[in-house]
């Protein structure tokens, strides 16, 4: 098995909290452990904490997106589009040493791969919203 690059591990991030939109009586604990074992990612600390660290803190993350999501509950954004808000938000949250702005790209790259290509502009848009604001907080 090969080493995962950010990039590889960022969407295997994504797909598990894609996935975990489907499987709500399902414990994330037992949708890592399939993912694993049927992808073969590995013990990737990327993947782990990013996955586990947005389901242990959804109910902050989910006010930030309501704060910038002009109006839009969560359940109407697409599960694409929020799962990718949800790990860019985490990185921007609780990872410092990814720059606000590599996660923000990030994302918009997999809005564009996985997404319906008007969502890009609403989730720039959030994205950028949120970043703001998790930039001033740290510096107060």
């Amino acid at each position: 098995m090969a080493r995962l690059t950010r990039k590889e591990a960022r969407e295997e991030a994504f797909r598990l909290l894609f996935e975990t939109e489907f499987q709500k009586d399902a414990a994330p604990e037992e949708i890592y452990a399939i993912a694993k074992e049927e992808r073969e990612f590995g013990d990737n600390e990327y993947v782990k904490t990013v996955y586990f660290g947005v389901c242990e803190n959804l109910e902050k993350i989910d006010e930030v997106i309501m704060r910038h999501s002009n109006g839009w509950k969560t359940s109407r954004i697409t599960p694409v589009s929020r799962s990718v808000i949800r790990l860019c938000i985490y990185e921007m949250l609780y990872m410092e040493e990814i720059p606000a702005a590599v996660s923000l790209n990030e994302a918009i790259e997999l809005v564009k791969q996985f997404d319906d290509q008007k969502m890009k502009a609403f989730v720039n848009g959030l994205l950028n919203g949120a970043k703001n604001e998790i930039e001033e907080s740290k510096k107060a």
